[in-house]
Order: C-alpha cells, then sequence, then structure tokens
C-alpha cells in the first residue's frame, strides 16, 4: 500500500522540507505579485490613454463650439476624432477616418455619453487593428465629438511583460530555491556537528562535549544546554559509581566479621562462647541494618528530588523534645515554639543524626538550642573539625579519620542525610567551631 502524501512529506529530511516549503511560498508570493503588478499596469496604462483621448477631444469640442474646426482635424498622438452633427452625420474627421460610418451609433453615444467613462470597442470592423479605447463629448448645436485611441501598443506591451514574467519568475523560484537549499544546509551544519558529537558520545567517552557554533544563536543555546546536562549526567554517574563503591566497601567490613566469627565458632566449636559469637554477629548485623537504612534514606531524598515527603505544620520544639530526651547527657538549653512546614519523621531524623555525631565525638556535655527565628544548634565538647573539613564532613561516606575502627562510627553517610533532608526543607545547615568542640547550626524556614 503507497504511503499517504502527508507520511511522505513527513519522512522528507528538514532541509527539503524547509526548501520545498520556502520555494512554494515564494512562487506563490511572485505569482500574485505578477498577476497584481500585470493588472496594476494595465489600468495605469488604460487611464493614460483615457486621459489623453478625452484632452483631444475636449480640443476638439472647444474649436467645434467656436467654429474654428479644421478639416482635416489635426492630432499629434494619432487619436482618431469624428464630428457628428444633430442629424447623425460626420462633419469632420481626422486625416484617415471614416467619413461615412461613425465609430459608435446613436444609442451608444448617448450609453457612453450617461455613464461620462470611455468605452473598449473593437476596431477590425473599421479596417482599424486591435482595439480603441472611445470618448464621447457633446457640444454646441448638437454636435457630438467621438475620440478614439488605439490600445494595440499597451497591449503589446502588457503581452511582453507577461512573457518576460512567465519565464523569469520560475527562474527566479529556482535560483531562490537553490539559494534556499545552500543556506538551510549552512544553518543545519551545527545541528549535523551536534548528532555527530552525540554520537560520539559513548560509553567510553563521557566526558567528551557536543561542539559549540560560534554564532551566539538558537543552536548554541541547544549546544550549551545539552553539554550542561552531559555535565550533570557524569557528575551523577560518578556519584553513583563512588556511592556503590562506597556502599559495598562499608558493607565488605561487617560481612567479614560476621564470616569470621562464624568460620572460628564452626571450627572450634568445644571451646566456643556461642552466646559471645551471637552478640558479635547481632552487632556486626545491626551495622548492616543501619548502613542499608541510611542508604534507603538517601535514595528517598534523591528520588524525590529535594523535596519532603510531606508538606504539614510541624511543632519543631515538641520533636527537639523527644529526640533529647532519648539522650541522658544532653542538656536541652533553649526551646522556643517553632512552626515549621514538613515531614516530622525527617526532621527528628535530622536532629538524631546530629546528637548521634555530637555522642560519638564529645567529651563531657552535650546542649541543644532551638530558638523562635527557627535556628536549630547542637553543641559538644569534643575535639571538633578543623575549618577545611568542616563541608567536606557532609559528603557521602566521608570519614575523617580514616584510620579509626569502623566499630566506633558510623558508615559517614549521618550527615550527609543531614544536609540533603534540610535543604529539602529549604534550610541550610553549618558547622561552627565551639571553642572547644564542635556546633552544628540547622536554620529552617519558620511557618507564619
Amino acid at each position: 500500500m503507497a504511503d499517504s502524501p502527508l507520511l511522505w512529506w513527513r519522512r522528507q529530511g528538514l532541509r527539503f522540507r524547509l526548501t520545498v516549503a520556502a520555494a512554494a511560498v515564494l512562487a506563490l508570493a511572485l505569482a500574485v505579485s505578477a498577476s497584481v503588478l500585470l493588472s496594476v499596469l494595465d489600468r495605469a496604462l488604460i487611464d493614460t490613454v483615457d486621459e489623453s483621448t478625452r484632452a483631444q477631444a475636449q480640443a476638439v469640442r472647444v474649436a467645434a463650439d467656436a467654429g474654428t474646426l479644421t478639416s482635416p482635424i489635426t492630432t499629434h498622438d494619432g487619436t482618431i476624432v469624428q464630428v457628428i452633427d444633430d442629424r447623425g452625420r460626420i462633419t469632420h474627421v481626422t486625416y484617415g477616418a471614416d467619413r461615412l460610418v461613425p465609430l459608435l451609433d446613436a444609442e451608444a453615444r448617448e450609453k457612453v455619453l450617461a455613464d461620462g467613462q470611455a468605452t473598449l470597442l473593437d476596431g477590425r470592423p473599421y479596417a482599424i487593428p486591435g482595439f480603441l479605447r472611445v470618448i464621447v463629448l457633446r457640444a454646441d448645436r448638437g454636435q457630438t465629438v467621438v475620440a478614439a485611441r488605439p490600445i494595440s501598443e499597451i497591449q503589446t506591451s502588457l503581452g511582453t511583460a507577461g512573457r518576460v514574467l512567465f519565464v523569469g519568475t520560475p527562474a527566479l523560484v529556482v535560483l531562490l530555491a537553490v539559494a534556499s537549499w545552500l543556506m538551510i544546509g549552512r544553518t543545519l551544519q551545527p545541528i549535523a556537528a551536534l548528532r555527530r558529537g552525540a554520537s560520539e558520545v559513548t560509553h567510553t567517552a563521557r566526558s567528551r562535549r557536543l561542539p559549540v557554533p560560534q554564532s551566539r544563536d538558537e543552536v548554541h543555546s541547544l549546544a550549551t544546554t545539552l553539554n550542561d546536562m552531559l555535565a550533570r549526567l557524569e557528575e551523577a554517574e560518578q556519584r553513583q559509581r563512588a556511592l556503590v563503591a562506597d556502599a559495598a566497601h562499608e558493607l565488605r567490613s561487617p560481612l567479614a566479621s560476621i564470616r569470621l566469627q562464624l568460620e572460628v565458632a564452626l571450627g572450634h566449636p568445644d571451646g566456643q562462647d556461642w552466646q559471645e559469637t551471637a552478640e558479635g554477629v547481632l552487632e556486626d548485623t545491626m551495622r548492616l541494618s543501619r548502613l542499608a537504612e541510611d542508604l534507603l534514606a538517601l535514595a528517598r531524598l534523591d528520588e524525590r528530588g529535594g523535596v519532603p515527603a510531606r508538606r504539614e505544620p510541624v511543632d519543631l520544639d515538641d520533636v527537639v523534645r523527644q529526640v533529647v530526651d532519648r539522650y541522658g547527657e544532653a542538656r536541652l538549653t533553649v526551646c522556643d515554639p517553632v512552626v515549621v512546614r514538613g515531614d516530622a519523621l525527617d526532621l527528628s531524623r535530622v536532629l538524631t543524626n546530629l546528637m548521634d555525631n555530637a555522642v560519638r565525638h564529645t567529651s563531657s556535655k552535650i546542649e541543644v538550642a532551638l530558638t523562635a527565628d527557627g535556628v536549630l544548634t547542637v553543641t559538644d565538647d569534643g575535639p571538633g573539625i578543623s575549618e577545611q573539613d568542616r563541608d567536606r564532613v557532609f559528603n557521602r561516606f566521608t570519614r575523617l579519620d580514616s584510620g579509626r575502627s569502623r566499630d566506633e562510627g558510623g558508615a559517614g553517610l549521618g550527615l550527609a542525610i543531614v544536609r540533603e533532608t534540610v535543604r529539602a526543607h529549604g534550610g541550610t545547615v553549618s558547622l561552627e567551631d565551639a571553642g572547644p568542640g564542635l556546633r552544628a547550626v540547622v536554620r529552617l524556614p519558620v511557618s507564619r
């Protein structure tokens, strides 16, 4: 079954379609313009002939009224003139004009006089080639002046102009179509370069970028946008690879510990303290569970695209009291009533992670404060963190002390969860020097 014209058209290349569309529009415009030009030219030339003929007729009428007509009547532009008396006889004519038969009979003359406009007359019955434009004026003593002017020259000129346009218009359309084909092809070259560049961006060449044209046009903006997208995709892929590698590294330690304990217990069952083995395996299992929960929390934050799971009014002071009550070494110094919009469970996890981090590093005390402007602080008196590392600790799987045993700390995901959650709620989180110790500062927008 043959394809429909519309389907065939859609399958053609953009360059072909643009060229054909431009040529079609141009051909239509030129055809309309040529038609209008010939029509206007014809009207203008006919009006010129009519004005000239009327001027000659008026000059003859003046002479007829004054009785000074000559025989034959003399005209300078070849106008044919007949003067007819009240009895319908031709009394004066120009040289070569018919003295017996009027160009217009009495009825036709009266009609032209009533219209006041020139009329078109076939001159062949009067041995005059071509058509004539005829003007009729009434003179004194019942006389009528009939003036006629051949328009064969006008018709010849219009025919010549029509033939020129008939030949020149298609030639011009073809010329402009070729020019459009070349210009459109040159315009589409940057897009073709983008396509070739995109085909080269493979799995093994992720760092390549698309070529950006020098012109500051839409293609330049498209190439810049696509390169920004490629950079974001590359960055996301690198983060994903780092996350998988770090997660595998973190999972390997507790799994290796579980395997070692079980192998030792099975290798020496008689001398093994199974209670101690079970406690060790349970501890490593809890570490795996916490790591899985942290990874799931980060995955959900990434999936939501920086938006909290719920946006509802949350009494942040109640959340703070409930969390602090679970830590005996913590002291709540200030707790003003504060209402924020977000998810209560996520905000509780933020404070829990900050508290766990403070408990892990504090020497003796932890102080928590919540002020009315939505600022939550958790302060410990531990060793603190150097200024150059305070932003880096919010990265995933970041450990400042690489030699420290993982049994003494977390997987390095707690502060990353804190930052992503606070950002999702429209706030910020930072670390400050507490001299001695460290102060975590969370700023959340207060619901008005």
